[in-house]
């Protein structure tokens, strides 16, 4: 299966991807990851104002598979939230690059992030 990992974006290895945007970061996770999950049901993102350090567990995404937790990629305040996909999971499995974002963090993006090519190697 070709799975969608649009070029101006930036990935981690446990499958989050990050668009750095002049405001802020915006977090999300990558078609491949929505895939492996299955549908999606319910998902709990960080509230505006936390602080997250690089790496931990901040937000959780549960499927009619199995619950995961998603790793913040990059250290900063949580800026924004995005209250569809809190309404409507399934964003996460239908647009996991347009409206299923996650949240936006106002930080840095991380030197070790993937770029499209790398993680499309990577994932296949």
């Amino acid at each position: 299966m070709t799975y969608e990992t649009p070029a101006d974006l930036q990935y981690t290895d446990s499958h989050e991807w990050i668009d750095d945007r002049e405001e802020a970061l915006r977090i999300g996770i990558s078609d491949f990851a929505q895939d492996e999950l299955g549908d999606v049901v319910f998902v709990e993102l960080p509230a505006e104002g936390d602080t997250l350090q690089e790496g931990e567990a901040c937000a959780v995404v549960e499927s009619i598979k199995a619950v995961s937790d998603i790793y913040t990629p990059v250290s900063g305040t949580v800026t924004a939230t995005n209250d569809a996909v809190r309404d409507r999971p399934e964003l996460l499995n239908s647009d996991p690059y347009g409206d299923g974002w996650l949240f936006e963090v106002d930080g840095q993006a991380p030197d070790d992030a993937l770029d499209a090519d790398d993680y499309r190697k990577q994932i296949e």
